[in-house]
């Protein structure tokens, strides 16, 4: 019983997040501004942004309900905090802001904290739950190489 409150729990604070990230995006890929960059050829249409999104959050909150049942601490939490604010926080940089350079470093620091929670919280009952961030480890690798062409292209 406690897994599943874990899983709702998440579920809602991560889709909360992400809502938290497109109010603070503005007009976000619909505005002038980001229609009129010039964008790497393998950007997605924008319904697959939704999808993915969709996708990563789910198995992300399954496997933060698994973590936080076997390893619940402040420095977890704090890692977590770390990540909710850094991927809340990259829409408001580059939609909003227009600050595509902090944007990017705003998207390799969630990666790293990501790949950090895959490394290190691995071992013993988490071994085969962590696999469930492998999604979100792959979607950042290719915000970031979107992100790193609207930088160097623009």
């Amino acid at each position: 019983m406690k897994q599943i409150h874990y899983i709702i729990l998440f579920l809602i604070l991560n889709f909360v997040g992400l809502a938290l990230g497109n109010f603070f995006m503005g007009d976000g890929p619909n505005g002038i501004w980001y229609n009129s960059l010039n964008k790497a050829s393998w950007t997605p249409p924008g319904w697959v942004f939704r999808v993915v999104w969709t996708l990563i959050m789910i198995c992300f909150s399954i496997y933060l309900s698994f973590l936080f049942s076997l390893r619940k601490s402040k420095y977890v939490t704090t890692i977590y905090g770390i990540a909710l604010l850094l991927n809340i926080s990259w829409n408001y940089l580059f939609f909003n802001q227009h600050f595509t350079s902090i944007a990017l470093y705003n998207l390799i620091a969630l990666a790293l904290v990501i790949i950090y929670l895959f490394i290190s919280f691995g071992d013993d009952e988490l071994s085969k739950m962590r696999y469930l961030l492998v999604p979100y480890i792959l979607w950042l690798c290719i915000a970031i190489s979107l992100n790193g062409y609207v930088v160097l292209n623009n």
